[in-house]
């Protein structure tokens, strides 16, 4: 599944147990197009993506109903998940600056 600017849509969209069974490292993007969080989220996301190379990312677009995005208890927007080997490893909210990333990342 590909990396892309834009949100892969509710049909597009991988199926919860398609997402705890992808190897490696795995972050999910849980937002929407017209979301100023998320919109401003952009750059953070760009850095974080070009310090860890090795992460997929996966922008799902989000809201009520959406099975994904439920699975994972999203509120708000955009909510950044990480994944390795289909287990969840950290979570971000709404993140300001990619240091708060990296230092969740070096902290034991």
């Amino acid at each position: 599944m590909p990396s892309s600017s834009s949100y892969l849509s509710e049909i597009e969209a991988p199926l919860r147990a398609e997402v705890d069974a992808l190897p490696g490292w795995n972050l999910l993007e849980f937002g929407t197009g017209w979301c100023g969080h998320c919109r401003a989220a952009q750059p953070v996301v760009a850095e974080i993506l070009t310090l860890y190379p090795l992460w997929r990312h996966l922008k799902v677009e989000d809201g009520s109903g959406r099975a994904l995005g439920r699975s994972f208890g999203v509120r708000l927007w955009p909510t950044l998940v990480l994944m390795h080997n289909g287990q969840e490893l950290a979570r971000w909210v709404r993140p300001e600056t990619a240091e708060q990333i990296v230092l969740d990342m070096s902290s034991p």
